[in-house]
């Protein structure tokens, strides 16, 4: 077999070269890979045609085909034998000889060998590798020659420098790596026992630690149970000895170990120290205090000294009594001893288990099946409050400045509520404040027709009172009542307890106020306060729509009634009432028991809608006076340019063209009027006709009557005063759907 191409080996490189370059591939056998030659080698090395190719699983071991290097054919693998030594111990009484075991591996890429002593703990030996990887020879006579893997087999004796070592047994590869190539192994043999080891494990079996107390292995329960405390609210009442009180404590049971911990809830102003234990954690007995006994006193077992040989060498040793004489039982607090309603002993205190947190009702629900769980109150009653009585108001600035002077020695001023008066200041269009128009209710002739504007702030709860000033009346009008806040009629002035204030909830259209001694009607409130109150319809009760029509449900029997009287009222059969006819019809259904708001309530809530645009008529009209006033007569100009833009000759341009248009040739119509006027003109392409639109705006040519001008964002008033609520809140009225919701009656 020739060499392979390794390092070292000395040859011709040029001579023969292509007698070990030759053509290979990488293949699989025996599940190894490796590199193939893909020539057929026939007799002295020459390619023969046709040659059979060896079967798929050879009876030789993989490596063992000509023409593949060992290096590359065994690469990674190992056979494993275990073996075992006899050292002998000289001078020790204890023993003679020492079994020593082995691992002896052996590489068939490199007939290497390497031995091994696993490591034992304890054992006082350097253990580790005995012999390191390489070549090892043969015992003499035959030093000259290695090791090879035909020397080795199972119950056999091998030599390593003068070390015997016997071979015991094998692993499963290596025994099928021996039979493939044509080893004959034997029987496997047995490994004696260490007779130090042997007795030194009785010895350790008998034995125990040397401490008194013995230990037992919490492992498992440590590993089920970390992290896990159940949580007890406890009482211990000692109000039996002197200056003794109740003890509010929390007890912690740690469910890794079956200690306990307790500690204290420190009241405030309690005049007890802060002390961070009232029981440290540990195991609590049951029967404490048991005493206190020296270590090693209470034992699970009793700990027996024994000892062997001269005084010289005296051998010592420790056993456990196995019939345990003197035990000493105590018994310990567990987790089924812990029980609402119980009391327990620690230490000689009572302590009385109230009350456990969410994981501890889980826990014995789960484990013992506990369902009743109630909590004993361990709070003690309330002392008997002392009613503090302060002097009465003096008069003297505000009753709250008054009342601070008689809490504290230092007078602070009076807090006032921040919060609410940040909510509810105004900002942007969001005024937070009630407005009412009301009338004074007085017995003067002069002052009937008296109308005034009263403003609630929600903000301070803050009133003001203005009356608008008539042309000719005589009055002069303004600030009625600056803005503060208004006590309640029937109060005592010089009294201890602070006054009442008005609150909005008293506000409503139809009510009477008595501010300072002047009686308000109400008669009715602007657009912003009625919306308030119907979106907070829980504080103000007389603004819900489903209040007010529940009210309106018991006139139901009168049906028929209702409709004819909603018809009489309706001659030209619109099916809209005006406010004033609503409002008569529904005081004369109710008798009475509806309200003035909850009439308005019911009013807004089926209002009619209202065409707010005005006519096209009034619009030019107000386009002619503009124009009249600056003299514009241009009007030829601008359709000639007009017609210069129209290249389709079609009379139509954009809208957008036209407003550009005039505002460049300075027409003298407003912005927002132009708008109105281009939008009323323009088609459903948004094109106007230029000549239609030009001949509408020249007054000269096209002169309109005179249109009644009403700016149609404003309500109309009432000019004569009639007892109800002026400007009206709603104009008209649908009653139909009214009807059909409340007396369900559907339209003729």
């Amino acid at each position: 077999m020739a060499l392979p191409l390794l390092p070292g080996n000395n040859f011709n490189r040029n001579v023969g070269k292509e007698k070990f370059h030759k053509s290979q591939h990488w293949g699989f056998c025996n599940n190894v890979r490796m590199l193939v030659s893909d020539e057929k080698p026939g007799i002295g090395g020459e390619p023969l045609s046709g040659q059979k190719l060896k079967p798929k699983y050879s009876i030789y071991p993989k490596g063992m085909e000509s023409g593949i290097p060992s290096w590359v054919a065994f690469d990674r693998q190992v056979l494993s034998f275990d073996a075992y030594l006899e050292d002998e111990v000289p001078d020790k009484r204890e023993e003679d000889y020492r079994i020593r075991y082995y691992k002896i591996y052996f590489y068939p890429e490199d007939d290497t060998i390497q031995v091994n002593e696993p490591e034992m703990k304890n054992s006082g030996l350097p253990q580790g590798p005995f012999i390191r990887r390489h070549r090892i020879c043969l015992p003499p006579p035959d030093e000259d020659q290695f090791y090879t893997v035909y020397h080795f087999n199972i119950n056999i004796d091998i030599v390593f420098y003068g070390w015997t070592f016997k071979i015991y047994d094998c692993d499963a590869f290596t025994k099928n790596f021996l039979r493939k190539i044509g080893v004959k192994l034997n029987l496997p043999g047995k490994c004696p026992e260490d007779p130090y080891m042997k007795a030194r494990k009785e010895m350790l079996d008998r034995l125990k630690p040397l401490r008194p107390y013995q230990s037992f292995n919490t492992l498992k329960q440590f590993l089920e149970h970390d992290r896990q405390v159940l949580r007890f609210f406890c009482l211990w009442d000692d109000t039996v000895s002197m200056f003794g009180d109740r003890r509010e404590l929390v007890l912690r049971y740690f469910l890794t170990d079956d200690t306990i911990e307790i500690r204290e809830s420190m009241l405030k102003n309690s005049g007890r120290d802060a002390t961070l234990f009232f029981l440290r954690r540990g195991k609590l007995p049951k029967y404490g205090p048991p005493g206190v006994y020296q270590p090693g006193q209470i034992t699970d077992q009793a700990v027996l000294n024994v000892y062997g040989g001269f005084s010289v060498n005296r051998v010592y040793g420790y056993l456990m009594d196995r019939y345990e004489l003197g035990k000493l039982d105590q018994e310990f607090y567990k987790d089924s001893d812990l029980v609402l309603g119980t009391t327990i002993n620690a230490w000689g205190r009572k302590v009385l288990l109230c009350d456990c947190d969410e994981f501890t009702k889980c826990y014995y629900k789960n484990k013992y099946g506990v369902e009743n769980f109630t909590s004993i109150p361990c709070k003690p009653p309330p002392p008997p409050k002392i009613e503090r009585k302060f002097p009465p108001y003096t008069g003297f600035g505000s009753e709250e400045d008054s009342l601070r002077s008689c809490i504290g020695l230092r007078p602070t001023p009076y807090r006032r509520d921040f919060r609410k008066l940040v909510e509810k200041d105004s900002y942007g269009y969001i005024s937070y404040t009630l407005r009412f128009f009301a009338r004074l209710i007085t017995h003067k002739c002069a002052d009937v027709d008296r109308m005034f504007v009263i403003s609630y702030f929600l903000s301070d709860n803050t009133m003001s009172v203005f009356e608008p000033t008539d042309r000719n009346s005589g009055l002069t009008g303004g600030r009625f009542l600056r803005r503060d806040r208004v006590k309640r009629p029937g109060q005592e002035v010089f009294k201890s307890e602070l006054s009442e204030y008005i609150q909005p909830e008293e506000l409503y259209v139809g009510a009477r106020v008595n501010v300072n001694g002047y009686i308000f009607h109400l008669l009715n409130a602007d657009e912003y306060t009625l919306s308030y109150m119907e979106k907070n319809s829980d504080k103000f009760p007389l603004s819900n729509i489903e209040l007010a029509l529940e009210k309106l449900k018991e006139a139901k029997p009168r049906s028929r009634e209702v409709k004819q009287a909603f018809t009489a009222a309706d001659s030209m059969l619109t099916k809209v009432l005006d406010y004033n006819a609503f409002r008569e019809i529904m005081m004369s259904i109710t008798v009475g028991k509806l309200t003035d708001h909850e009439v308005i309530t019911i009013a807004r809530h089926y209002r009619a809608l209202e065409d707010k645009d005005p006519h096209v008529n009034v619009l030019i009209t107000m386009a002619h006076e503009q124009l009249k006033k600056n003299r514009f007569e241009n009007f030829d100009r601008l359709i000639a340019t007009c017609v210069y833009e129209d290249r389709e000759k079609k009379n139509l341009l954009p809208s957008e063209d036209i407003r550009r248009l005039c505002k460049s040739s300075s027409l003298p119509v407003k912005e927002d009027l132009l708008v109105s006027l281009l939008s009323r003109f323009e088609d459903s392409e948004k094109q106007v006709n230029y000549h239609s639109f030009f001949f509408a705006l020249n007054w000269r040519i096209n002169p309109m009557t005179e249109w009644e001008t009403v700016l149609y964002n404003t309500e109309k008033i009432e000019d004569v005063w009639m007892g109800s609520p002026s400007p009206v809140p709603v104009r008209y009225i649908s009653y139909m759907p009214l009807l059909k919701d409340v007396f369900d009656l559907e339209e003729d």
